[in-house]
């Protein structure tokens, strides 16, 4: 039971730590107000309908363009910092016997084998003790 619980522990902590370190993008295009294409790690493609430079040279009063894109990046965390020397020897050995004790507090006791247990008794075929008249007292 202790191991499952263990191991449980020891994938949630591995996940927590990749996951807080993990940085990502997504890269979104809008064609007016419309979502066109969204990527998650690469670059969206775009739909075509871009104004060309030389479009944008000749028409300076147009201002607004058909085409947006938005990127969003998510950054992780760069540095992980370990607290384990930052404890005493004195509370190292608390923080120790503490978990110990308490998990060896909740120990399941374990059933006892008996190898002879599914087996019937021998037929019982005159009853001695009483026929001899011994008794224990």
């Amino acid at each position: 039971m202790s191991e499952n619980v263990n191991k449980i522990g020891a994938i949630l902590m591995a996940s927590l730590v990749l996951f807080s370190t993990l940085s990502f993008s997504m890269d979104m295009h809008f064609c007016g107000d419309t979502l066109v294409d969204f990527k998650l790690f690469q670059k969206a493609e775009s739909c075509g309908m871009e104004m060309d430079s030389s479009m944008e040279m000749v028409n300076d009063d147009l201002e607004m363009q058909c085409c947006t894109e938005l990127e969003m990046v998510v950054y992780g965390q760069d540095e992980l910092q370990f607290f384990t020397d930052t404890f005493s020897l004195e509370q190292q050995s608390f923080l120790l016997s503490f978990t110990y004790t308490y998990l060896h507090l909740f120990q399941e006791e374990k059933e006892e084998f008996i190898p002879f247990k599914e087996y019937s008794p021998p037929p019982l075929i005159r009853d001695v003790q009483i026929l001899d008249q011994t008794f224990l007292i």
